[in-house]
């Protein structure tokens, strides 16, 4: 049985989150401070539900901790709404980001997608696939059905980076930062849009359904 940390102080969403997730087949242990949650064995967890307002600090403390130490997929589960605060979720690593009030059906979705790509990560290191598009690591090439599609540099590192997230909203800033830092060039958001439009229109019609834009903070790719 998986085990879940719910990094959470309000007794009544504790309460019933656990006995919901119980129910679906997850163990669950609960903290209520930052305190608690760092004093927690990771090595215990498949997965971490991180409150961002916490009795003793920020939860962005555990997810920067998380980060540094490439721990655990973690889903913020928090009342602020505002995009500035997911673009910094997402920046700094959190899986996915979840608003208070939730529907408990949709976030034991969430859960079950990011255990999903954790627990797929080791066989897809060599092959990605995402729809009809496949990328083949060891040889850097792509398809589309049956279709070779010669990209540049910059696009296959952009469509790598984009698959091995498969699922996850990755931001304009994250996506700028991986360029950089792994091509050496400089990049900017125009740079960006205009590489984003150059891949989707040599992948061809159906990678439109594939790399979705996410208004006002970056891309995904999914199975359409």
């Amino acid at each position: 049985m998986k085990q879940i940390l719910l990094v959470e102080d309000d007794h009544t969403i504790v309460y019933g989150l656990s006995e919901y997730l119980r129910e679906a087949g997850f163990e669950i242990r609960a903290a209520s401070t930052l305190e608690k949650a760092f004093a927690m064995d990771e090595k215990a967890f498949s997965l971490v539900l991180l409150d961002l307002g916490l009795p003793d600090g920020e939860g962005w403390a555990f997810l920067e901790k998380n980060r540094k130490e490439d721990g655990l997929p973690v889903i913020i589960l928090t009342a602020r709404e505002d995009e500035k605060d997911i673009i910094k979720g997402l920046d700094m690593g959190a899986d996915d980001y979840v608003t208070k009030p939730f529907k408990a059906g949709v976030l034991l979705s969430r859960i079950r997608a990011v255990l999903r790509r954790q627990g797929n990560w080791e066989e897809s290191k060599k092959t990605l696939r995402c729809g009809s598009i496949l990328l083949d690591k060891n040889k850097t090439l792509v398809w589309t059905g049956e279709r070779q599609v010669p990209l540049t540099a910059g696009e296959y590192r952009l469509l790598l980076y984009l698959m091995e997230n498969k699922g996850r909203t990755l931001t304009r800033n994250a996506l700028l930062q991986y360029l950089w830092d792994n091509c050496g060039d400089y990049v900017n958001d125009n740079t960006l849009t205009v590489t984003i439009k150059r891949l989707r229109e040599k992948l061809g019609e159906e990678s439109r359904q594939v790399i979705k834009t996410v208004r006002g903070i970056g891309y995904r790719v999914e199975d359409d």
